[in-house]
């Protein structure tokens, strides 16, 4: 068995324990390439069987037009039952403020969302496309992640999990996190899409587009990313390493157009695809625990 196979077999078995152990479980496709990915292996679990829970995007408002297109695809392709919950409800409804001014980003109110979401579908168990290898804070969680009523992570209250035995047991209102591909790393991630031949977004592979340069990185120029003053689009060829809200998510120049070639890229990179990528993990250096602990995903 080679390491891709054993990585594959390991989530394989959480999909399987999950569906056998949890009652209302639920899987978030955002449309990006760990959730497609994800969901790829989940139907290798319940093959010929359709997958037996839904799927769960949290919708910002704010995603690339791509991503959704991909989505909706996706969805329709594989006879899925896609969940939509957004942002502007909460918005509209005043459980959340929208920041404002040019850098704004509505990322941060996804957890109120996703929280919302999971009281009103009462899910018990939550599949995630996180991995250990993305940050700190994803490194110091469990397959299994216990999440409290109010859904909030504690790194001090996590349970052991010795010979892939996972405990699930939670009581009304709590729920558990799932990650079937948190022993994965990005370049794992990019030689499964490699092997099966996964789709993804377009914008995953190199293309041509406007993006503009602030604090280090390539945000791309769509209608929802404010210029400040002295910005100048300009044209570059760039790949997206992780997609997320238009506004705070980068892209990195490339001219990898295969997965094959992107597999090379990831090989050699030494910064991972959120460090590199996402302005919002930039805000501290615990800026991912923080947000952890009051139930992001």
């Amino acid at each position: 068995m080679s390491h891709l196979d054993a990585l594959v077999a390991e989530s394989v078995h959480v999909f399987r324990e999950v569906a056998a152990t949890f009652e209302r479980p639920v899987l978030l496709f955002s449309g990006g390439k760990d959730s497609a990915v994800m969901l790829h292996v989940a139907a290798k679990a319940f093959a010929p069987a359709p997958l037996p829970f839904p799927v769960l995007h949290v919708d910002t408002g704010h995603n690339f037009d791509e991503v959704v297109e991909f989505r909706d695809a996706t969805v329709e392709r594989s006879g899925l039952r896609l969940l939509v919950s957004r942002v502007q409800d909460d918005i509209d409804a005043g459980r959340v403020v929208e920041a404002t001014g040019p850098q704004a980003t509505r990322n941060r109110l996804q957890t109120a969302t996703l929280l919302r979401a999971i009281q009103e579908h009462s899910f018990d168990a939550v599949f995630g496309g996180a991995r250990r290898d993305e940050d700190k804070a994803r490194a110091k969680e469990r397959v299994f992640s216990f999440r409290g009523v109010a859904g909030q992570w504690d790194p001090r209250n996590q349970r052991p999990e010795l010979w892939n035995l996972y405990n699930g047991k939670h009581r009304k209102g709590e729920h558990i996190r799932v990650f079937p591909l948190s022993n994965w790393t990005e370049l794992d991630v990019w030689s499964y899409i490699e092997a099966e031949s996964v789709d993804l977004p377009s914008l995953y592979y190199a293309h041509r587009r406007a993006v503009v340069q602030r604090d280090g990185m390539l945000l791309a120029h769509t209608r929802f990313l404010t210029l400040l003053d002295g910005e100048e689009p300009t044209e570059a060829s760039v790949r997206f390493r992780t997609v997320g809200d238009a506004t705070c998510t980068g892209c990195v120049e490339s001219t990898a157009t295969t997965s094959a070639e992107v597999v090379a890229e990831v090989a050699s990179a030494r910064v991972t695809e959120r460090g590199a990528t996402r302005a919002d993990d930039r805000i501290s250096e615990a800026g991912m625990e923080d947000r952890k602990r009051e139930g992001y995903f």
